[in-house]
Formats: C-alpha cells, structure tokens, sequence
C-alpha cells in the first residue's frame, strides 16, 4: 500500500475520525458513530481505498 493522502489531510481525517467516534461513547451514544472509525483509520495508515480505486493522490513525493 503506498501512501495517497497527504500530510495535512491525514491530520484533518485523524481529527474528526477521532470525534465522531467520541460520539459513540459520549454525545447521542449511536452506533453510527462507528462509521468514524473510516476517516480515522485512513488518516492514520494515510491510504484511502477510494483514492486508490480512482487514482486519484494528495501525497507530494519528496
């Protein structure tokens, strides 16, 4: 798996992956909140499957 998120957006879907899971233990305690678990993940490993299937890349090589 190579990296196509970049830096900045890692960031940004770590942080509110992180918060809408919060939402499972505090807040409306929905299950939905789990779906939270997708932007976290990906901004913690930095690849999305989406991104891969369409090719698409936010990650500058250096």
């Amino acid at each position: 798996m190579q990296r196509n998120v970049g830096k900045a957006e890692r960031i940004i879907r770590t942080l509110i992956g992180a918060g809408i899971v919060s939402l499972a233990f505090i807040g409306p305690q929905t299950p939905w909140a789990w779906f939270g678990l997708v932007p976290l993940l990906t901004g913690l490993f930095g690849w999305c499957p989406a991104y891969w299937l369409l090719k698409l890349s936010t990650h500058e090589e250096t």
